[in-house]
Order: C-alpha cells, then sequence, then structure tokens
C-alpha cells in the first residue's frame, strides 16, 4: 500500500540541487528544478554510491562516482557506465512541503 509521507520543506533544497532521505530502511534522493520536485532510489544503479551527493544540471542528475547520469524525471539512464534505470517515486509540494508517494 502506497501513502503520502512528509519528506523535507521546499526551502530545504536549493534549485537544480538534490538531497538525501532516508524512510523505513530506504534511501530516496529529492531533487528540486525550479518550482518542481522529483524523487528517486538514492543510489546509483551502477555502484551503489549515494546521488544525494552527486551533481544536478537541469533534469540531470550525475553519479559523483563514475559520472553516469540519469534523468530525474523518469530515471532513465542518460549515458555510461549506467545502464540500467533508476526507480522514481511521485512527489509534489504542499503547503511548502516535499511529499513523496512511496
Amino acid at each position: 500500500m502506497t501513502q503520502w509521507i512528509d519528506a523535507a520543506a521546499l526551502d530545504d533544497i536549493e534549485d537544480e540541487d538534490v538531497m538525501r532521505f532516508d524512510h523505513a530502511g530506504h534511501t530516496y534522493a529529492i531533487y528540486r528544478i525550479g518550482a518542481d520536485v522529483y524523487a528517486s532510489d538514492g543510489l546509483c544503479t551502477h555502484e551503489q554510491v549515494h546521488l544525494s551527493e552527486g551533481l544536478v544540471m537541469g533534469h540531470v542528475i550525475e553519479c559523483p562516482k563514475h559520472n553516469g547520469r540519469f534523468d530525474v524525471r523518469d530515471g532513465r539512464p542518460l549515458c555510461a557506465p549506467v545502464c540500467e534505470k533508476l526507480q522514481t517515486w511521485p512527489a509534489k509540494v504542499e503547503g511548502g512541503r516535499i511529499l513523496l508517494e512511496i
């Protein structure tokens, strides 16, 4: 059963940035791109490195270890060495808070 979880304040994330969110034994990455927020699994599918330490450029997160890139909107891999899609999760802003549907 999925539910909306309060993850953070919108102001906790700068524009074009990422933050780590841990919940129920799982790590997520939350991205802010302008007024939009996105969420994905928090670990790169290539080497299990925390994406929250990566670089956000537009709608792209670059893994800090081997520079693999994913589109944060749908998790698709954009360049080697990543080839496995990143799991994404619905995210929204309500009352200045970021909510994830997990």
